[in-house]
């Protein structure tokens, strides 16, 4: 029994995460102005290939081009355009990302928040996989059926179509191999293995709804010769490999969609380990990468009958190597409240609950007599923590730890930013590092913060504060998972928010270098 509740944690890890040659050879490709900023229609009906490896950054990437350790991503970059910094959604977690980036739309409106979460309506925190020692203390599988069914079913706003939806209702197909976000209109059927559903009060079967081709893991293939790709050993599917021969499979069967999301989640696991310089990642990522290419023949030919898009989802920034100085526990500072425990429902007298995803967190006013401006008083006293923010009214206020500075906005008014934003803003500038110069807003290590940061304070019911720690830190709760030594993210940060984009087989671009528009753009690409 102990074996099988090791396999069905594994399995709740993976569904959980379920994000000199180089610059002299492509030195033009680095500027992000030089690609057109318009949609050219696909002429030749071409097929887009997205492929999205976790936690990829702009300098480990670079590097392991320029040591001759990823050949697959030089040979696409040296024939394509290149954009080092993409800005991601917020909180900087995979499955928020994921989310914006299938239907367009920050938080606010997909309804996703992180990927921890406390819903008010159900009285209990939300766990898409966060960690063996959270799963441990948690009912392991509803923690699968949150990651798996009601990720896709319940939560995300169905208001907010996802691209497989869209491109379904124009009659093209799509494709999602390994990607945790995935609904669209056709169903499937997930098939629990036999020993976990045989082990816990799983279903043998869990009904969803995705693209014409789904791919997720051991829960459903395109070809059953890949089972071996699901072994326990392998993360049970949820590896570069598995989403390496679904893609070419597809390639290969002259089966490939419209458009093909393929996830690479293995450069994620190696830098929570290793740090955010390691470059094993994405060397694997990139083995994986020569498969999908080569399932065409050639990379000549690979590129010559594709749209390639290869694109991070988040950045990681270094944790410190020392435990205690690396760590925020908002336990103490909030411990004259009485905190909701992890591993059951809140309880008659519980005040607070704490939901970290990594370098942020929620914290909730569950008590109506507990106010939230006395909860961001408390946590003013925390040094290591960056950005303190809750609701007024139609307000977002914003604080920056001790040094009492306060800034307050909320969107539409006389300032625009870069992105074609409007907002009205007062206070310290400093709090977000922005500066508005004849009512234009410039923003500083915080990309796009008034648009993100808005995403999460409105991406779901509640009374709660939003709360990040500054680089080198990581906030933890009861049993969450902590990085020592190696790399998080979740922060508005640039270190976590900016991710490089490579795009072969179009000199267009998306309207915006932000993840949010990426899904527009595709769209706007197989138009043809």
């Amino acid at each position: 029994m102990r074996a099988r509740g090791k396999m069905i944690i594994a399995l709740i890890l993976c569904a959980g995460l379920l994000v000199a040659g180089c610059n002299a050879e492509s030195g033009r490709r680095i500027n992000q102005l030089n690609a057109k900023s318009g949609i050219n229609a696909n002429q030749n009906g071409k097929p887009v290939i997205f492929i999205i490896i976790d936690s990829i950054m702009d300098k480990p990437l670079r590097k392991a081009i320029q040591e001759g350790r990823a050949p697959a991503l030089r040979f696409l970059l040296n024939n394509g355009n290149y954009y080092p910094q993409v800005v991601s959604s917020f909180p900087t977690m995979s499955v928020t990302i994921d989310s914006t980036i299938l239907t367009g739309a920050y938080a606010d409106r997909h309804k996703v928040p992180g990927l921890v979460w406390y819903s008010g309506k159900e009285g209990r925190m939300i766990f898409y996989g966060n960690g063996a020692k959270e799963a441990l203390k948690i009912d392991q599988p509803q923690v699968l059926m949150d990651a798996v069914y009601q990720l896709n079913q319940v939560q995300l706003n169905k208001k907010t179509k996802t691209i497989h939806e869209e491109l379904a209702e124009k009659g093209k197909d799509s494709a999602s191999i390994n990607a945790v976000v995935f609904r669209g209109k056709t169903e499937h059927t997930l098939n629990v293995p036999q020993m976990m559903a045989a082990s816990t009060h799983l279903p043998k079967q869990i009904k969803v709804t995705g693209p014409k081709r789904l791919s997720y893991a051991a829960l459903a293939q395109q070809d059953s010769n890949h089972i071996l790709d699901t072994a326990v050993w392998k993360k049970y599917g949820m590896n570069d490999e598995f989403s390496a021969r679904e893609t070419a499979y597809l390639i290969k069967q002259n089966k490939l969609p419209t458009v093909t999301i393929t996830y690479f989640p293995g450069n994620d696991h190696v830098l929570h380990r290793k740090g955010p310089s390691e470059l094993r990642g994405i060397e694997k990522a990139d083995r994986a990468l020569q498969e999908v290419l080569g399932a065409f023949g050639s990379w000549d030919q690979a590129t010559k009958k594709a749209i390639w898009i290869v694109m991070g989802d988040s950045g990681q920034s270094y944790v410190y190597d020392d435990r205690d100085a690396a760590t925020v526990d908002l336990r103490p500072l909030l411990n004259r409240y009485r905190i909701a425990k992890l591993n059951q429902p809140v309880r008659t007298g519980d005040q607070i609950a704490i939901a970290a995803n990594e370098r942020m967190a929620y914290v909730y006013s569950i008590d109506a007599k507990v106010e939230l401006t006395d909860i961001a008083k408390l946590l003013k006293n925390e040094e290591k923590l960056d950005i303190i923010a809750m609701k007024d009214d139609k307000n977002i206020v914003v604080a920056a730890g001790k040094s009492g500075k306060t800034l307050v906005y909320r969107p539409r008014g006389k300032y625009e930013d870069e992105y074609g934003q409007t907002w009205t803003v007062s206070g310290d500038l400093d709090v977000l590092d922005i500066s508005i110069t004849n009512n234009r807003i410039k923003y500083g290590r915080y990309p796009d913060v008034l648009a993100r940061l808005y995403g999460s304070m409105n991406s779901h019911e509640g009374k709660y504060v939003v709360v990040t720690a500054q680089p080198g830190y990581e906030i933890v709760g009861e049993s969450s998972p902590t990085h020592i030594n190696g790399g998080a993210h979740g922060s508005l940060h640039e270190l976590d928010s900016l991710v490089p984009l490579i795009v072969t087989g179009t000199n267009s671009r998306p309207k915006t270098l932000r993840t949010v528009d990426i899904k527009d753009w595709i769209l706007k690409l197989v138009d043809g």
